[in-house]
């Protein structure tokens, strides 16, 4: 795995205004991202991680251009060897880089058209990107749904006739088909069973070493994003609270919340216990976030300082790559 960093995000908002009235007059903010910065290295898998509105997949969607952010910068290493802010891009530019950003959806039925077949997902994206050719884009299709061990005849079918899992693998061949490096899981397992969950993992990390892939994998099962990254970024309310290595992660958390979260991943192992940590109340409004550490309203260790000052994410003293916002950890100065 290469060290060099293939994308660079900084201090990334995404608010979302909130109106009311007649006249559509803005109350407040919705602050989905609130300057978030993380770097994801060339040919690693990493992790975002969170309760369900913590904004991860808002950060994911303006990582591909879905979503243009309030505020910040998203920089990807371009051809050129350079980190480019990627809204900043002339049109030309900006039409290459589609190819080099691709995104696997959560749910594959609603990324494909329910009324075309299985080839026009990959016959209208290959033609807009230079391939003009009929049958070297049907080739390029067939070679693809090879590569995740399904029939190139299923491409005359449609989205109905095909099982869950078969669709995702369909979306996934979808995305190689345009020669990506980055490739943004947004959740791609939680819809599917715990069987075809694993297949689906395996694949993709087959396919990671195939094609020299770099993923940011979106999820809020902790245990499934512990087995495909390489380093995981906890979010909490728009906000990531810590960063590590998986199994600094894994066996050394320090953040409250993420030991929360980690206490709710099952052990796989007959008879075996662990402590239970219960978070009381709900998440807060990211309408109008709490003053301080945005989790201390449900934190059992709250200081008096965690509801006056927001803690920074700073690396942990002696402990190298883990970074954690918490005043009740050690950092270096």
């Amino acid at each position: 795995m290469s060290c060099e960093n293939l994308l660079e995000v900084q201090n990334l908002c995404q608010y979302f205004p909130v109106t009311k009235g007649t006249f559509k007059r803005k109350i407040g903010d919705v602050k989905a991202v609130d300057h978030v910065s993380l770097a994801v290295r060339k040919g690693e898998t990493l992790g975002i991680v969170g309760e369900s509105g913590c904004g991860k997949t808002t950060m994911g969607r303006c990582i591909v251009r879905l979503n243009k952010p309030t505020g910040g910068h998203i920089c990807f290493r371009g051809e050129d060897g350079e980190l480019q802010d990627i809204f900043k891009l002339n049109k030309q530019d900006s039409f290459r880089l589609r190819k080099k950003i691709q995104i696997v959806f959560q749910d594959p039925y609603a990324s494909l058209n329910p009324a075309k077949n299985i080839f026009t997902a990959f016959d209208e994206p290959l033609k807009l990107h230079g391939v003009s050719s009929r049958e070297k884009r049907y080739a390029i299709a067939s070679g693809m749904m090879e590569t995740v061990n399904l029939s190139p005849r299923y491409l005359e079918r449609y989205p109905h006739e095909f099982s869950g899992g078969q669709r995702q693998r369909i979306c996934i061949a979808k995305a190689l088909a345009m020669n990506p490096e980055l490739i943004v899981c947004d959740e791609p397992v939680s819809a599917l069973d715990v069987s075809i969950q694993a297949q689906i993992m395996n694949l993709m990390r087959r396919l990671q070493k195939e094609y020299n892939l770099t993923y940011l994998f979106i999820a809020h099962d902790l245990s499934v994003v512990k087995y495909m990254s390489d380093r995981i970024a906890v979010m909490y309310l728009g906000k990531i609270v810590e960063l590590a290595e998986s199994t600094e992660i894994v066996e050394n958390c320090e953040h409250p919340y993420t030991k929360a979260l980690m206490s709710a991943v099952p052990i796989p192992k007959l008879g075996a216990k662990k402590e239970k940590i219960l978070l009381t109340g709900d998440v807060p409004s990211p309408l109008n976030p709490p003053s301080g550490c945005r989790f201390h309203p449900r934190c059992s260790q709250c200081m008096e300082i965690c509801r006056e000052k927001e803690p920074e994410l700073r690396e942990i003293s002696g402990r190298p790559g883990h970074y954690c916002a918490c005043h009740l950890v050690g950092h270096t100065e």
